[in-house]
């Protein structure tokens, strides 16, 4: 059997999906009506001996880097990323907002009064409490919860807090003397004339 010579250096082609050739008898009518946009690969002028070699132009180069370039505050903040916003989270920050009314005695900054307006870059941490308070200020495992929420939900002197302003409101709204057993609205209206006629 005669031997085969090797072929020494490297070739590469780029490899062309299956999907935009259509049929495998290699037609090449159906990836010439494909648009730019949706293409996969890169065309044969953009090519150079089968490798990808970014463009002349600053502006196109610019628009390359700019897609590239993750979403993070910066260096000066140690590139935080920007976090998925879940359900969880957006019930935390609406609740931060809200934080001038869970305690009375705590008085804060006027901040954003939208509710729904959430910053874009922040992170949610744990607060990991020193060996020295571990009998004054620690919370113990029962009172950990998963979510800020469900900790002030849990929470004994907020719950008397809330309940004890809940009654102070239904004690305001309620009409005191004989005006509690009147009947309001306009079904009473329709009643007293009745009772005229």
């Amino acid at each position: 059997m005669p031997e085969e010579k090797k072929i020494i250096g490297l070739t590469w082609e780029p490899k062309l999906p299956s999907l935009l050739l259509g049929n495998k008898s290699g037609s090449n009518n159906k990836s010439q009506n494909v648009p730019e946009t949706s293409m996969v690969y890169k065309s044969n002028s953009e090519l150079i001996d089968g490798l990808f070699v970014p463009p002349n132009d600053p502006k196109k180069v610019n628009k390359l880097l700019k897609k590239q370039v993750k979403d993070t505050t910066g260096k000066n903040w140690f590139d935080m990323p920007a976090p998925t916003l879940t359900p969880e989270l957006k019930k935390d920050l609406k609740l931060l907002k809200l934080r001038n009314v869970i305690d009375p005695k705590r008085h804060y900054k006027k901040g954003d009064s939208k509710l729904n307006t959430f910053p874009k870059y922040f992170q949610v941490g744990t607060v990991v409490e020193p060996v020295s308070e571990y009998f004054t200020s620690r919370l113990t495992k029962k009172e950990r919860k998963p979510t800020l929420a469900d900790e002030l939900l849990s929470d004994k002197s907020l719950k008397d807090y809330r309940k004890r302003k809940v009654r102070e409101i239904e004690a305001k709204n309620q009409p005191g003397g004989v005006d509690k057993w009147k009947i309001k609205g306009k079904a009473s209206w329709k009643r007293a004339k009745q009772r005229r006629h």
